[in-house]
């Protein structure tokens, strides 16, 4: 979607626009990226939410505010602490919060949740979920999750599940339990049993 690759079948519709016909910087500046690894670098904080210093001090305080990373900046001296390289100073799940705190800031359209919350505790996890389901700016775009867990789409609005590169069933959460012989629905059943949300290989499901 972002045109990383260019597809050779097919096309990618937003609004209706084919987007192969859209000046790639602003195809890319309209859509809000949350990535399984967060990028960071050797800079201020201030400088790894904003590097472009677009915002103003206190929209992205506002911001830090909303992931629940208030006290850890009262802790680090604010927006002025050193990031170091791939912020090794940091947990995974501030990175990942770090990062929310970046998407949050642009306030776009479309969001593309990959994977997110694959690498970081029970708890953060939580937390992200919960602000992407309820915070303003969120809840006003659309959410293309590339979902690691069963919780973080069980309430999408539809789900589209690939076999082997490709489609094999698409529908709401709640139609495709209802469907005999779902991939979705053995997934859910088969980490019900286990105990486990994470979401495994359909090979592995009965």
């Amino acid at each position: 979607m972002c045109r990383l690759n260019m597809i050779t079948e097919g096309k990618i519709l937003i609004d209706g626009k084919d987007t192969t016909s859209v000046n790639l910087k602003s195809l890319r500046s309209s859509i809000g990226v949350i990535p399984q690894r967060p990028v960071l670098f050797t800079g201020s904080l201030r400088e790894n939410i904003d590097p472009t210093l677009m915002f103003s001090d206190q929209d992205i305080l506002e911001a830090l505010h909303s992931v629940h990373l208030s006290t850890f900046l009262k802790e680090r001296g604010g927006l002025d602490m050193t990031i170091r390289e791939s912020g090794s100073n940091l947990s995974v799940g501030q990175r990942q919060l770090i990062s929310l705190a970046r998407a949050l800031l642009l306030k776009r359209n479309i969001y593309v949740v990959d994977e997110a919350t694959a690498n970081i505790d029970m708890e953060t996890d939580k937390l992200i979920q919960n602000m992407i389901r309820s915070h303003p700016v969120f809840r006003s775009a659309t959410i293309l999750t590339i979902a690691h867990r069963i919780s973080t789409i069980s309430d999408s609005d539809m789900l589209i599940v690939l076999d082997n590169g490709r489609v094999a069933e698409m529908g709401s959460p709640k139609t495709l339990m209802e469907k005999p012989g779902s991939i979705y629905g053995g997934m859910v059943r088969a980490s019900e049993r286990s105990g486990s949300d994470v979401i495994a290989p359909s090979s592995s499901i009965e």
